[in-house]
């Protein structure tokens, strides 16, 4: 343990009299986390993230553009967000009294200030012209932070040179953000950081608007199931069926989480209760092993199984409610679980077989995910106690099945078996072939097995290209199961029905939805040989999934197929035969049966396909077929 007298001159020398240290020694943290407990977890993991992110830091002083950075193994670069770094290494430098945190913080501030820093007072997105600003608004958070908490840990000259970098950007946000500024995730995050900051800097009228803000975006919640409703628009019409723009990701990772932060920074009770009730109706979505079932979100491009790409993470909202609803603290724990799963070589990767299949880790998801562990270890939570054994989340439960009008969604809980249905009619602004629906079944996962079916994107594509990674494989398909037929270059399916109807039913204690959809392409056009009717009917029990696939029959058998990509790491083993495929797991056996012939479609050396969206590799299960059962059971 370093002594603080030895922590103070290091820390001088080091910055060059920009800091200075004056807080009571700590306890490094090296301790291995338990994992019942979310605290001790999050602080290791925080340390694990951080030492990685140390060693991406570019500290050769020949690399002018880029010293003091931190560089992306993924993307090749230094993203223009990774000033967010700064508040948690200021946290670790007062935790362990270690100066290299100090170090590594004013190296990226300077960067932050050389690279990305704008007259206007916001910050680029990336270290480009013309990139986009809003997220000004998450730097101005996190160094925020690092003032409140940490002023002790610099001198006048630094305190007074970020506060007021810190007035320019909030003057920024004070008069450019509104409700109509991008999607809702801006004016609710720019709810607490106008509150913080104005409290900081004394200026009544940033608290005010960002008060202003967070009332208005209690008007964002939907009518029927409590959703947040934003992410894309318009935010004030209902689709066809009745949807609105709901991304999960976003919502349980940045706009929830701020909504929180402002709720409990201003005291505001009718914020929190609000807010309350939205996290109790998402946590409906979180799996079993924490994983954050978003596959049928506007936004789920950015979908990563464990929660989105570019967001903080649910801790934030979760944690700080615990004493709200006793399920929030194992909503926060699985979560923080499931990242420690996803995390290799200190670093957080975009996916549970990102690793299997050789795709190199982007520090986005570390650097954004480690804030949220930041805050919450920074909040008092001495009171807080691990979560009891019986307290269980919704998908724990064999409920049967549930819908969620203002999503047109399912969910089926039955035995080990949970499951999505969708016919999700909202797409996500201009963009086609983002999130499955026609009645797509998206999420196929066992007690004993994880994930055994996933929807991904209908099409991977960039939809925002600097925060995503680009897919070169020219064996990638999409993940979820579908009927498909091809003609020329355009691809006609029945996940990409808009207009798809759905309907459930209980049959001798089974959970019944039937479906009816279109094979269209991505602007609901059919085939030029006409419409061709599909319908998909699910049976799940607590035993097995039936899925009964029937496309019309003047239709030839060698023109459409039905594909069931299984999900499954290269690093398992799987049989197969004509009608049977076998995949081996840890704890069981997944088998899938037909009444067809299936085939394999061609796939890479690994003898998978991959998709990014979420993350995960699959067996492309084919059958060249107008109908066919599939049975699903795991033993």
């Amino acid at each position: 343990m370093i002594t603080r007298r030895k922590f103070i001159s290091a820390t001088a020398l080091s910055t060059a009299g920009i800091l200075t240290a004056s807080a009571t020694p700590g306890n490094a943290l090296d301790i291995i986390a338990p994992a019942d407990d979310l605290y001790i977890l999050s602080d290791s993991l925080l340390k694990q993230w951080a030492g990685a992110l140390l060693k991406l830091q570019i500290t050769d002083k020949s690399h002018t553009d880029n010293y003091g950075g931190i560089y992306c193994p993924a993307n090749k670069l230094v993203h223009g967000r990774i000033g967010d770094a700064i508040y948690p290494f200021f946290h670790l430098a007062d935790k362990t009294k270690e100066s290299k945190y100090l170090d590594s913080a004013m190296l990226l501030y300077r960067w932050t200030d050389r690279r990305v820093s704008q007259p206007d007072g916001s910050w680029l997105n990336e270290a480009v012209n013309k990139s986009w600003k809003g997220t000004t608004v998450f730097l101005a958070i996190a160094l925020a932070e690092t003032l409140k908490n940490y002023s002790h840990l610099m001198n006048a000259r630094f305190r007074a040179e970020l506060s007021q970098r810190l007035m320019k950007a909030a003057e920024y946000v004070y008069g450019n953000f509104s409700l109509d500024y991008g999607n809702i995730n801006y004016p609710i995050t720019a709810s607490y950081a106008l509150s913080l900051i104005g409290t900081l800097l004394d200026v009544p009228r940033f608290i005010t608007k960002g008060g202003d803000f967070a009332h208005q975006a209690l008007k964002f919640i939907t009518p029927n199931n409590a959703f947040l409703k934003g992410e894309g628009g318009p935010y004030d019409k209902a689709s066809a069926k009745g949807c609105y723009s709901v991304d999960l990701g976003y919502n349980v990772e940045e706009s929830l989480p701020s909504l929180v932060l402002y709720g409990l920074f201003a005291k505001d009770a009718e914020v929190l209760d609000v807010v309350t009730r939205c996290m109790q109706t998402h946590m409906e979505f979180m799996l079993p092993d924490g994983g954050w079932d978003n596959s049928w979100g506007t936004r789920n491009y950015k979908w990563t199984y464990w929660g989105s790409r570019t967001t903080d993470g649910c801790q934030t909202a979760y944690a700080l409610l615990a004493n709200r609803d006793p399920r929030f603290y194992k909503v926060a724990l699985k979560s923080t679980q499931l990242l420690q799963a996803s995390t290799h070589g200190g670093l957080l990767y975009g996916g549970l077989h990102n690793v299997s299949y050789g795709v190199a880790p982007c520090v986005h998801h570390t650097f954004s995910h480690i804030k949220a562990l930041t805050v919450i270890l920074d909040h008092p939570h001495e009171h807080i106690k691990p979560v009891s054994s019986k307290v269980t989340l919704p998908r724990e439960q064999s409920y049967g099945g549930r819908f969620f009008r203002d999503i047109q969604t399912h969910l089926v809980a039955t035995g080990g078996f949970k499951a999505t249905v969708t016919g999700y009619d909202r797409e996500y602004k201009q963009f086609k072939q983002g999130h499955a629906t026609g009645g797509a079944l998206t999420m196929l996962w066992h007690q004993k097995t994880g994930t055994i079916l996933s929807g991904s994107m209908n099409q991977y594509q960039l939809f925002e290209a600097d925060n995503m990674q680009a897919d070169t494989d020219p064996l990638s398909m999409p993940l979820t199961p579908r009927v498909e037929l091809k003609q020329g270059d355009k691809v006609y399916m029945n996940i990409n029905d808009l207009s798809a109807k759905l309907e459930t039913n209980s049959v001798n204690g089974d959970v019944v939805i039937s479906t009816r959809s279109k094979l269209v392409d991505m602007d609901q056009h059919n085939p030029d040989s006409g419409e061709i009717g599909c319908r998909v009917t699910y049976a799940f029990s607590a035993a097995r999934v039936t899925i009964q696939y029937d496309i019309d029959k003047s239709v030839h058998d060698h023109l459409v197929r039905i594909v069931v990509p299984v999900v499954s790491a290269s690093t398992e083993r799987y049989t197969h035969t004509d009608k049977l495929l076998s995949v081996y797991r840890p704890k069981a056996t997944i088998r899938i049966k037909t009444n067809r012939k299936m085939d394999i479609l061609a796939t890479t050396s690994k003898n998978r396909i991959f998709n990014f969206v979420p993350g995960f590799e699959a067996i492309p299960v084919c059958i060249t077929a107008n109908s066919a059962t599939v049975i699903i059971e795991v033993a």
